[in-house]
């Protein structure tokens, strides 16, 4: 079963790809995975997923 995880990190206006990619590691090797990114005009959503019960 998976389990999944919405999120809306705070990427500022500088630095927005390097801040992305740390943020993305942080919860890579916490086991999740990237499922689908969002880019809104104000803010970008992030979705993850990872395997339930591990």
């Amino acid at each position: 079963m998976k389990e999944y995880k919405v999120l809306k990190p705070s990427l500022g206006w500088s630095n927005r790809m390097e801040k992305l990619e740390d943020f993305l590691n942080s919860y890579a090797k916490q086991g999740w995975i990237l499922h689908s990114v969002n880019n809104y005009d104000a803010y970008v959503q992030v979705i993850m997923e990872r395997t339930k019960n591990r």
